[in-house]
């Protein structure tokens, strides 16, 4: 089933649930698809519809830092719960030990000798890891197996 359509059935439940939190995360993500797909004027397949499911879990991160600096516990706790909901629409998350393989094998793959090389590398996992593992982290261990 397509990820939008999955989202149509999570808004239906939720509404008969009456579940409000999860209604309201269901309701921003679709919104935030269509407000892309508007930008784009074309549909979003899967792999853009991660794209932006990814992009509002790092927005909520941010979101939950700058409450958490604030001292605003309150905001810090919804922004988590959505993250939970939303999270729920994203492919399985790669493990370390998935992440650094994959990285191992793009490097040897683009036959990267150092850190120059280090965008060739990314923009080859990038479509394989999206929505399944942080980019920060995936470039910190890219730098990291160039150092070593």
């Amino acid at each position: 089933m397509a990820l939008k359509e999955q989202l149509n059935d999570a808004m239906k439940q939720a509404m008969k649930a009456h579940d409000s939190l999860r209604l309201s995360a269901v309701r921003m993500i679709r919104s935030a698809i269509q407000n892309r797909e508007i930008d784009l004027k074309r549909e979003l397949d899967d792999q853009g519809v991660i794209e932006v499911i990814s992009s509002m879990v790092k927005q909520r991160r941010e979101s939950i830092r700058q409450y958490s600096d604030a001292n605003r516990v309150d905001l810090a706790e919804i922004e988590e719960a959505e993250i939970l909901v939303i999270q729920g629409f994203l492919p399985q998350p790669l493990s370390a030990d998935e992440i650094e393989a994959m990285i191992a094998a793009a490097i040897a793959e683009v036959g990267a000798a150092s850190i120059k090389d280090m965008g060739a590398v990314m923009n080859l996992l990038r479509p394989q890891m999206q929505g399944r593992a942080d980019m920060a982290f995936v470039s910190a261990r890219i730098k990291a197996s160039f150092v070593a």
